[in-house]
């Protein structure tokens, strides 16, 4: 076997001990996060997600899963990642800090009744703290997709779902799967109830 050969099977091997370990808790939080996630978007309010990175394009995926639509026909749901605009995200960072590039479209667009997600694979992302403290500070729901030990993130949020792994790549791929199945959740359950109706 060549030596990438075997990178490769050792990385599927990491993979799937990583998603072995969402069996359990993880998994029950997950559905709490997805039962938030549809009374929000039920109730007339829309998803804010934000994170760093690789956890960027995880709140962009999540975004356009529920904008444009996952498997089923349905209206479009109203969310925003927050780490899109550039020169929202430059204007922000070069007039105040850049712990505060989240925190403050937080409090230009979140409302009561909103929810923001916060994506950190090490639950200590300044600016996503930062975003989660505005969001409980104006009444926002607040929730979070950690890794390791959740970190300081865990105290900022209601709804934290953790891949306990040390592995930053495993955590992202186990959150890419855990948005995916948020998503046929949330299909599941709009069909179930017809709150949201059809496109």
């Amino acid at each position: 076997m060549s030596g990438i050969r075997r990178l490769f099977e050792e990385g599927v091997s990491r993979h799937l001990a990583a998603v072995a370990l969402l069996r359990g808790e993880p998994l029950a939080g997950l559905e709490r996060l997805t039962d938030a996630v549809h009374r929000t978007l039920a109730g007339g309010g829309k998803v804010l997600a934000c994170g760093n990175g690789g956890s960027a394009a995880e709140a962009q995926h999540l975004v356009a899963e529920l904008v444009g639509r996952y498997l089923q026909e349905r209206r479009a749901l109203a969310a925003v990642a927050l780490n899109t605009d550039a020169a929202v995200l430059t204007c922000i960072a070069n007039d105040y800090d850049y712990e505060r590039v989240f925190a403050r479209q937080v409090e230009a667009l979140g409302k009561p009744g909103d929810l923001v997600l916060g994506i950190t694979t090490s639950g200590r992302s300044p600016n996503v703290l930062r975003a989660l403290e505005t969001a409980g500070r104006l009444g926002l729901e607040t929730a979070a997709l950690l890794g390791r030990d959740g970190g300081p993130a865990l105290a900022l949020t209601r709804l934290a779902v953790v891949v306990p792994s040390p592995e930053t790549a495993r955590i992202q791929e186990c959150h890419g799967l855990m948005i995916h199945l948020l998503c046929e959740a949330l299909d599941m359950r709009l069909r179930e109830d017809g709150t949201l109706g059809r496109s």
